[in-house]
């Protein structure tokens, strides 16, 4: 694993790049990102709802705009908790990392 002047870290070959920030930053990244994420995610389902009227209207009487709107609602709330997964704490081990933990699950 080696780190950038950023500090940001990055495991040999892979391109997954893990931001530490103190604990307090951590929480507060969390929570926040989980609600933006639920709230994105759950507010696209429903312009897709109102723009299918319940998954009810024909084809040709859909809101198209409306039900983009809310598919592109549902990927921002993807990308929020996509990202908010980057940031971890000094204090946070990878369970992959560890040498002393057996490779096998049984």
């Amino acid at each position: 694993m080696t780190e950038d002047q950023s500090g940001a870290t990055t495991d040999g070959g892979n391109d997954r790049r893990d931001v530490v920030v103190p604990l307090r930053v951590y929480k507060t990244v969390t929570v926040f990102s989980t609600l933006i994420a639920v709230g994105c995610v759950v507010g696209g389902f429903i312009l897709v709802d109102v723009a299918t009227d319940r998954a009810s209207a024909p084809a040709s009487e859909i809101d198209v705009p409306i039900a983009i709107g809310g598919i592109g609602l549902i990927l921002a709330g993807t990308v929020v908790y996509a990202f908010s997964t980057r940031f971890r704490t000094a204090e946070m081990g990878k369970s992959k990392d560890d040498a002393d933990e057996p490779s096998d699950n049984g």
